[in-house]
């Protein structure tokens, strides 16, 4: 296929592997929508060592009588031509007014800025939409917050990001918590905080848009 070079997706099912992206209540999406990726075939597990409960989470069985899926967690969608596109990981989603936002969309978009070390996105309780956005930026040393002003920010995700998907709140960080494999851990990053709005400029404040 000529779409195959350069596609940026993650490819096609290799022959020894089936997929199918199923929605909330497990059904089949079509292209283009996003849903959870589900996989089978001889290279997937059968299931956890004395995990049952891990086991009925992850595992759901076939429609047709084959091999059951397994889940994978992460949130996919595919085109017209069947290449299969990662989104982001369903336990690093936000929901906010009842759509679904991935993180790592957010930080994909925030990272483009030239001033930006790293960053990560993170849901906000809401009473009114659920979730809020607020994204936490470490800067590239020897770069200061006048030289990436929150408004700047918030100006580039409006311009990549649908409107909904644009971060409420923005808090400046030194550094990062980080996993063995040098992840952001978010788990540590918002743990204790009991309100993560305190301190965080607030980009729905009139007073922040002046």
């Amino acid at each position: 296929m000529d779409e195959m070079f350069d596609s940026g997706s993650v490819g096609l099912d290799a022959p020894f592997r089936e997929t199918t992206i199923r929605n909330e209540a497990s059904d089949p999406v079509q292209p283009g929508e996003r849903g959870e990726l589900w996989v089978r075939g001889r290279s997937i597990l059968q299931g956890y060592w004395s995990k049952p409960h891990a086991d009925a989470d992850s595992f759901r069985a076939a429609d047709d009588g084959g091999p059951h899926w397994f889940r994978t967690g992460d949130l996919f969608e595919s085109d017209s031509n069947g290449f299969l596109w990662l989104v982001g990981r369903l336990k690093d989603m936000i929901r906010r007014s009842s759509e679904n936002i991935a993180a790592r969309e957010i930080e994909a978009v925030v990272r483009e800025l030239s001033q930006v070390e790293d960053c990560a996105a993170v849901a906000v309780p809401d009473a009114e939409r659920g979730d809020e956005i607020k994204i936490y930026v470490q800067l590239k040393e020897g770069v200061g917050a006048a030289d990436l002003p929150f408004v700047q920010i918030k100006g580039h995700c409006a311009k990549r990001l649908a409107a909904f998907k644009v971060p409420r709140f923005y808090t400046y960080i030194d550094a990062f918590p980080r996993t063995v494999s040098n992840k952001v851990e978010k788990r540590k990053l918002v743990a204790g905080v009991q309100d993560l709005r305190s301190g965080a400029w607030d980009a729905s404040d009139e007073r922040a848009k002046r």
